[in-house]
């Protein structure tokens, strides 16, 4: 339930229920985003667009539906009977000490005075938040089997069907362009064939980022899975028409021991976090929402060199590292 309305205090940006959260909160996790973008991309990123939106709107966006999240999972936390413990409560004021002592009287400024009780606050819900999570997941251990994770690698030559426009979107090109990349293609697999070495002739034509990878079911173009998936070792697929262009794959190995090991794992994750996603959405749909609009569109990026904290969740993790999600 998403409710408009006034009355909200001072500098209250939203309240879910009885939960609230202020301006310092949602400026503590803007600004180390806008920093982590910044020193990674460069200041000119806001420039960008993400689906059509301002990059920084998007960014904001993010933010307010993370801390959502985890004012709506201390919600469901309380509800279950889940408190922090005496010694987790000491991890989170030293870890909210040793981030706020980090902080020089800009930083603090543009956080709209942010005071060490809120950083507190937020290391406290922030893993009161990761404890609800382990112990909803407590007892969900899936199997997965080998054939279910399993992980292919495949040689690849790869001919787009595409161009790009001026914002960057995909265009497919005429039929006669296309019947043209493709004939390119019976070429390729003519001189494969005659014996030119896989390699050398991906080397030459693949325009993919990579010329080798690996995947498995449900990661690639339904295409070229179902082909790739049909190859035994060193075997060469015919060619392969996908969303994007044409393909033809030879079979480097049909079992990647590695990639499928670690497969596995990010399924049993995925199983994990969509158990967990499903009771916190069962919660969350019930909960009544009110957004201070006025405030929250004042809400900015605040662009000053003497600004550059961007360790919020680094020391949550040094803190809690074997709790953390």
């Amino acid at each position: 339930k998403v409710v408009l309305t006034t009355g909200f205090r001072e500098n209250e940006v939203f309240r879910i229920e009885d939960a609230s959260c202020s301006l310092s909160e949602i400026m503590v996790y803007l600004i180390n985003t806008q920093d982590q973008y910044e020193s990674t991309l460069g200041s000119g990123i806001w420039n960008a667009k993400v689906k059509g939106q301002n990059l920084e709107d998007s960014v904001k966006e993010s933010c307010l539906a993370k801390i959502s999240q985890i004012k709506t999972m201390n919600l469901l936390a309380q509800q279950n009977g889940i408190m922090l413990s005496d010694d987790e409560k000491t991890k989170a004021q030293k870890a909210a000490q040793e981030y706020y002592g980090s902080l020089n009287d800009t930083e603090k400024a543009a956080m709209d005075n942010v005071s060490l009780n809120t950083v507190t606050q937020m290391y406290d819900e922030y893993a009161l938040a990761d404890k609800l999570y382990q112990y909803t997941i407590r007892d969900i251990n899936p199997e997965v089997s080998d054939d279910e994770a399993r992980k292919l690698t495949v040689q690849q030559i790869f001919c787009k069907t595409y161009t790009l426009d001026a914002t960057g979107q995909k265009v497919t090109v005429s039929d006669t362009q296309k019947q043209k990349i493709y004939q390119k293609m019976q070429q390729i697999q003519k001189l494969i064939a005659s014996g030119t070495a896989f390699e050398t002739l991906s080397e030459k034509y693949n325009e993919a980022d990579d010329a080798t990878i690996s995947f498995g079911k449900g990661e690639v173009d339904a295409a070229l899975e179902a082909a790739a998936f049909n190859l035994a070792t060193d075997e060469v697929s015919d060619i392969i028409e996908t969303a994007d262009g044409y393909e033809i794959i030879k079979c480097v190995t049909t079992f990647n021991k590695t990639e499928t090991e670690a497969n596995k794992v990010r399924i049993v994750e995925e199983r994990k976090k969509e158990a967990f996603g499903k009771q916190y959405d069962d919660f969350a749909d019930n909960l009544t929402r009110e957004l201070n609009n006025e405030l929250w569109d004042k809400v900015k990026l605040v662009h000053d060199s003497r600004i550059k904290t961007s360790s919020f969740r680094e020391i949550y993790d040094k803190y809690f590292s074997t709790q953390s999600q």
